[in-house]
């Protein structure tokens, strides 16, 4: 057991609550090696903690994440590439979207900040 890390220690490591913790194991997400009411979590869980939070990070939902990562364990690494190669594509897109919708939104933000500013006593 010397590779495998404790419940705590996993919070810790990727700065997460036990809450968040147990509720990727409840949507199964992780699946750690448990002994009585201790959890452990091996090499695999770690790799697959790091590619959640990732994962959150770009803005994918959970259930994206969950259905990405089953994909390896069901067809393997080629189709699970595949797979994300479009999710990347789809968010992609979708980021830079918002990126023009809140470039739009600072323009008119400031446009109407400038002409409010102007209106104002020297």
């Amino acid at each position: 057991m010397s590779d495998l890390i404790g419940f705590k220690e996993m919070c810790a490591r990727f700065d997460v609550t036990p809450r968040t913790l147990r509720y990727y194991e409840y949507i199964e997400l992780l699946s750690p090696q448990k002994e009585g009411r201790a959890r452990y979590y091996g090499a695999r869980e770690v790799a697959r903690m790091t590619l959640i939070l990732r994962g959150r990070r770009f803005g994918f939902g959970l259930e994206d994440i969950r259905q990405w990562l089953l994909l390896y364990d069901k067809k393997g690494t080629l189709e699970q590439y595949q797979a994300w190669v479009v999710m990347a594509d789809r968010q992609l897109q979708a980021l830079e979207t918002q990126v023009a919708e809140l470039q739009h939104t600072i323009a008119d933000l400031r446009a109407l900040r400038d002409e409010t500013a102007a209106s104002l006593p020297t």
